[in-house]
C-alpha cells in the first residue's frame, strides 16, 4: 500500500516488472492509476487476449465516466471491486451460486462448459440455471439476461488466486525498482544476461532514471553486472562471445 509504489505504475514505468512491462500495458496503467492491489490484480487479469476489450470499460467505471449498471442486487457485492465486470472465473461461480443456487462444484462445471462452448450441454445448463433462479424469485427474463452475461465473459475469465500472486510479485519488483533502483536493476540485468536485446532495453531504463551503467572495466567488472560507486559496472559475461567460463 505505498502510494510511491504505486506512482511507479502510474505513470507506467514498469520495464523489468514482473507481467506489468509491455508497451500495451504501461498506456492501460497510465489511464487507470492504480491505487491499491485489487486494481493490479484485475489490470493482470483483463490484460489477456479477450478479456482486453472490457479494459476500456473498466478504466471508464472506475473513474465514473460510466454508469455502474447490475442486472440484480445479488450481483453487486459480487462484481464491486470489478466495476461491475466480471473478470474472475471465481466470480462467474458465485454468481451461479448466488442466483441459480448450484453447488460451487456444479457452478464450475458450468463455468468450463462455458469456455469449451459446448452447445449442447450450455442449453441443459441454461435451463437449469433459469428453474434454479425461478426458486429464488427471479424471473425467467432476468435469469435468461445473466445468463447470457455469464457466458460471455466465462470465455475468458482468469483465475483470481493466480492473477493474486503474479500482482503480488509484480508489486514486489515495484517496490524493489522504486527503493533500490540501482540494485534493482543490476539483478534484473544480471538475470537476463543471455537475452542482449532485453539487457539493452534495461540499460536504457536505467540511464532514463538517472544512473550511469558504465562500460566493462578488466579491474572492476565482474562476471555480473554489479553497483558501484559510479552507477552499474557492466557485466563481462554480458559481452558478446565472453562466457561465464
Amino acid at each position: 500500500n505505498d502510494p510511491k509504489v504505486f506512482e511507479l505504475f502510474q505513470r507506467g514505468n514498469t520495464v523489468g516488472i514482473f507481467q506489468f512491462e509491455s508497451s500495451g500495458m504501461q498506456e492501460s496503467l497510465r489511464k487507470l492509476k492504480p491505487t491499491t492491489i485489487n486494481e493490479l490484480v484485475a489490470m493482470n487479469a483483463l490484460y489477456r487476449p479477450g478479456p482486453m476489450a472490457m479494459i476500456d470499460d473498466f478504466i471508464k467505471q472506475k473513474q465514473g465516466i460510466q454508469k455502474i449498471q447490475y442486472l440484480h442486487p445479488k450481483l453487486e457485492p459480487i462484481l464491486k471491486e470489478t466495476y461491475g465486470i466480471i473478470v474472475y472465473q471465481e466470480q462467474v461461480m458465485k454468481i451461479t451460486s448466488e442466483i441459480a443456487g448450484f453447488s460451487l462444484a456444479k457452478a464450475d462445471l458450468m463455468r468450463r462448459a462455458m469456455g469449451k462452448k459446448d452447445k449442447g450441454l450450455m442449453a441443459k445448463q441454461k435451463t437449469e440455471f433459469i428453474d434454479g433462479a425461478g426458486k429464488n424469485h427471479i424471473s425467467k427474463k432476468l435469469a435468461g439476461d445473466i445468463f447470457d452475461m455469464i457466458e460471455k465473459f466465462a470465455s475468458y475469465g482468469f483465475n483470481k488466486s493466480h492473477s493474486v500472486v503474479y500482482s503480488v510479485i509484480a508489486y514486489q519488483t515495484a517496490f524493489l525498482k522504486t527503493f533500490y533502483t540501482a540494485e534493482y536493476m543490476s539483478s534484473v540485468m544480471s538475470a537476463e544476461i543471455g537475452d542482449t536485446d532485453y539487457v539493452v532495453q534495461l540499460i536504457d531504463e536505467t540511464q532514463r532514471l538517472g544512473i550511469k551503467v558504465l562500460p566493462p572495466d578488466v579491474n572492476e567488472s565482474d562476471a555480473n553486472f554489479t553497483i558501484s560507486e559510479d552507477g552499474i559496472r557492466f557485466g563481462l559475461s554480458a559481452i558478446k562471445n565472453v562466457g561465464v567460463g
